[in-house]
This record gives structure tokens, C-alpha cells and sequence, in this order.
């Protein structure tokens, strides 16, 4: 389906010519049409897929043909970090590039000169605000932002949301709002919370659901299975036999980040074939700094992208060629977020995912959700032997603690241990009981064979010596 035939205005269909924007994905062919009818809405598809236009550009179409407002805010967009609100906004400018429509990121991390420039806006009226739930709050308690003609309320990445705790915001920020307008809740995954945040705040809705949580059939998921000494190397091999134009190297924390960005700077030169530009991007970077290593990736700048999960959500750049998850991530989705980064705009994509023997539990419960076997790559054998991937043999297990002889402790010079609360089973004489080794125990040929806690004091009697009985 292309666009003409479900959208209206001609500016938007003059923008989306210049934008290259030819055929409808199945998510947008399946929302427009429900969005342009005014229905609330549950969108479910994986990332990648063109969400932000699906709600976008049927919303421009109706500000556009149907006249709201100019001195307000029409539109309100929620996203849970500031990259998918400047992403967002970037495609807003694109999409209503040849219109008279407005719009305006709100996010943290800013200045005061950007916290000015927000203000500003929210109160003159922007047809298209998107926010992240703290500043915008942070707006809403200085009594100057008016939410009052919001006609359009649109939730992105809304599991992600309410993973990172914004669920009470959210709901704080929808008691602005005026009870007549069309909710729209876009999402990767639907798990129960979401289901009763979209009983509260959405009316009747419609429900799309496509390809849960699932990589694109085009994305190459290949795995290394490895001992962590053994990474570093197998990911300079890696980027040396790959082709790539842009990478993006996923880690578990900013600490493995910064790390591995100093590592992959040292060994530059051993990555045959390319001259690799490294930068990082992880929270501990000021906004400024994260706009400027951002801009320096999608102008080639940097070339070899290492990022926490804080980028997993809302790069929109087409030819990331090869995703690395450096740690195998905890969850499910947070590994469809950080594949779901290549094999954008319906190109090809490869992402490989290392594995240490510790990973393998869940590496495998990975791939039952995922419902096929994840292609496995050879360990390059001068970096030594791979774990091994079966059960665990008995020599690597730790061993059980032995037995103690009844006497043990006093051959070994130890004190004896206390016996265990569970473990006063009576013992049955036997009836050639075994000598005892030392002189104090053959003094005692009926003392129990379960050593028992003395309850004499712990200096010990002088032993006997020769000659005692003469005195």
C-alpha cells in the first residue's frame, strides 16, 4: 500500500517524496487508517519497523485537513529517553518539512539557555510537544505549561517506560489532560503492567500486534561461544574480517564501556582492512557531549560505536552494518532493542552476541523465546579451548567437602567442628570399636563415635607423665 492512498494532505505526501518514503510498512498500513478514524490504539511491533511515522504522519494529516489551534499544544508525545524525543523530533521536522506545524523536544541534561528555550515554547504553543516524563513535570510544577487543548496523546516505547519507573508520572501527566482526546500507546512488548496502564488512560482501543518481540527475519544472529579473556581478541578478528561501514558495540555497564573504548583505541592498528574511529556513548556523558558523538556517527566520524543500553532505543541510522553485544544482555527485549539496530529500511544486517560459559542458561532460554537456534561461529583456536556448552563434567564442579574420620581433627591438629542441629542420629557401638590414635582417646574405649562438644573449659588437663604414680 503507499501512502496516497490513506493520507490526505498533499504537503505530507510531498514531504515523504523528498524523504524517499514510497511504500507503507505493515504497521503503518495497518495503524493510519485506525488513527485517522480517531480510535484510541495498542500498537505491538518490534523495533524498526516505522512506528514513528505510523502515529506521526496520520496526526499531521489531521492537524493539517481538519484546523486546531495554533497558540496551543495539539499533540503530546512521551518517550523514556532523550535520543528517541530528539529522534522523534528530527522525523517530525522531516515529515511536516512543506507545513505550517511546530513541534518541540522536551528532555533533561540541557543548560539553562535550553531550559529557557523549552519554556519558552511550551508557553507560546507548540502544535507538536515531545517530552520525557521528568522534565516535563519538572515544567508542569512551575504552573506556566497549559496541557489544557491537548487533542492527541501518544505513548512511545511505553514498556520501556514503565520498566525505567515512570509509570506515576505518566499518570501525572495525563491529569492534565482533557478527558476528550485520542490516546495512542505504541510498544515492543505487552506485558500485564502495560495492559492495565492502557485500561486507565485509553478508551475502547483498537490492537494491532505484529511480530512480538522478535528480530527482523533479514538480521544474520550469529554467537561466540568464549571465556571472557578470550572477547577482546575474537572482537578484533571480527571487525578485521567485516566489511562494515558503521558498528555498534553493545556492553553490559558504562564501566565495561569505557574499557573497552580504551582497548579498541590501543589495538587500532591490529584491525586489518579499516581504520576503525572509536567513540563512546553511555549516561555519564554530559548532552552536549552525547549530541556530538551522535553527530560524529551518522557523519562516519566514528565508525565503532561502544554504548550501553542507552542507545538500545531511538538510532534511527540506516547502515549500521554489524551489532556486537560484547555481554550477553539480561533480557529478552533489551536483545531485540540491540539487534533490532541493524537491518533498518529493509537492508541486511549481522549481529553477533558472545557467550561465556555462565551466559549459557540463559543464552539457551534466548533462544527458545526466540524460536530458532542462533548460528554459532568457531573460537579461533590459537585463543585456546571454548567452553564447553554441555553439561558440566564432574572435574569442574566443585567438589563436595570430604568425609572426616570420627578422629580427623585432632590428627590434622584442627579443633573439632559442631556437629549439625539435623544430625543427632544415635550411633550404634560396634563391637570391635577402632583403637583411637591418640593416648587421650585409648583413656576412653566407651567414648561415643560422634566427637561431642566438652563442656570443660578449653585449657586441657597436664597429661601424665612418667613417674607420677611414685610421688
Amino acid at each position: 500500500m503507499t501512502f496516497d492512498e490513506i493520507l490526505r494532505n498533499d504537503a505530507v505526501l510531498d514531504a515523504l517524496y523528498d524523504m524517499h518514503f514510497d511504500e507503507c510498512t505493515p504497521i503503518q498500513e495497518l495503524a493510519i487508517p485506525i488513527i485517522a478514524q480517531g480510535r484510541d490504539l495498542i500498537g505491538i511491533a518490534q523495533t524498526g519497523t516505522g512506528k514513528t511515522a505510523a502515529y506521526l504522519l496520520p496526526v499531521i494529516d489531521r492537524m493539517a485537513e481538519e484546523g486546531y489551534p495554533t497558540d496551543a499544544i495539539n499533540c503530546l508525545v512521551i518517550a523514556p529517553t532523550r535520543e528517541l524525543a530528539q529522534q522523534i523530533d528530527q522525523q517530525m521536522e522531516g515529515f511536516a518539512y512543506f507545513m505550517p506545524v511546530s513541534s518541540l523536544a522536551i528532555y533533561g541534561g540541557t543548560n539553562g539557555e535550553g531550559y529557557e528555550r523549552q519554556r519558552r515554547g511550551l508557553t507560546q504553543g507548540a502544535d507538536v510537544v515531545i517530552a520525557t516524563p521528568g522534565r516535563l513535570i519538572a515544567h508542569l510544577s512551575m504552573g506556566y505549561v497549559d496541557l489544557s487543548h491537548v487533542a492527541f496523546l501518544i505513548l512511545d516505547e511505553a514498556d520501556r517506560m514503565l520498566d525505567m519507573g515512570f509509570y506515576d508520572d505518566i499518570m501525572q501527566i495525563v491529569s492534565h489532560l482533557p478527558k476528550e482526546r485520542q490516546t495512542l500507546l505504541f510498544s515492543a512488548t505487552m506485558p500485564p503492567k502495560i495492559r492495565t496502564l492502557a485500561s486507565k488512560i485509553l478508551r475502547n482501543p483498537a490492537e494491532i500486534k505484529l511480530a512480538v518481540s522478535k528480530p527482523a527475519e533479514k538480521i544474520r544472529q550469529q554467537a561466540v561461544i568464549c571465556h571472557e579473556p578470550q572477547k577482546l581478541p575474537t572482537l578484533i578478528r571480527i571487525l578485521s574480517e567485516e566489511p562494515f561501514s558503521r558498528v555498534l558495540i553493545f556492553a553490559s555497564s558504562k564501566q565495561k564501556v569505557k574499557e573497552l573504548n580504551f582497548e579498541l583505541k590501543r589495538r587500532a592498528s591490529s584491525i586489518k582492512g579499516k581504520r576503525a574511529h572509536v567513540g563512546v556513548m553511555h549516561s555519564d556523558l554530559e548532552q552536549a557531549e552525547r549530541d556530538a558523538t551522535m553527530l560524529a556517527f551518522r557523519a562516519g566520524k566514528i565508525n565503532v560505536l561502544v554504548a550501553t543500553d542507552i542507545v538500545a532505543r531511538g538510532i534511527d541510522i540506516d547502515d549500521i552494518t554489524l551489532v556486537i553485544n560484547y555481554d550477553l544482555p539480561h533480557d529478552h527485549e533489551d536483545y531485540v532493542h540491540r539487534v533490532g539496530r541493524t537491518a533498518r529500511a529493509d537492508s541486511d544486517g549481522r549481529a553477533v552476541t558472545f557467550v561465556t560459559q555462565r551466559d549459557l542458561g540463559r543464552f539457551r532460554r534466548l533462544e527458545q523465546f526466540l524460536e530458532k537456534e542462533i548460528e554459532r561461529l568457531p573460537l579461533d583456536p590459537d585463543l585456546g579451548e571454548a567452553p564447553n556448552t554441555g553439561k558440566t563434567p564432574r572435574s569442574e564442579k566443585r567438589p563436595k567437602e570430604p568425609r572426616r574420620d570420627k578422629h580427623s581433627h585432632r590428627s590434622s591438629g584442627r579443633k573439632p567442628s559442631k556437629p549439625k542441629a539435623e544430625d543427632p542420629k544415635p550411633t550404634t557401638e560396634t563391637a570391635n570399636p577402632e583403637p583411637s590414635p591418640t593416648p587421650a582417646d585409648s583413656a576412653h574405649p566407651d567414648a561415643p563415635t560422634k566427637p561431642k562438644r566438652s563442656k570443660r573449659p578449653w585449657h586441657r588437663k597436664r597429661k601424665p607423665k612418667a613417674g607420677d604414680d611414685q610421688k
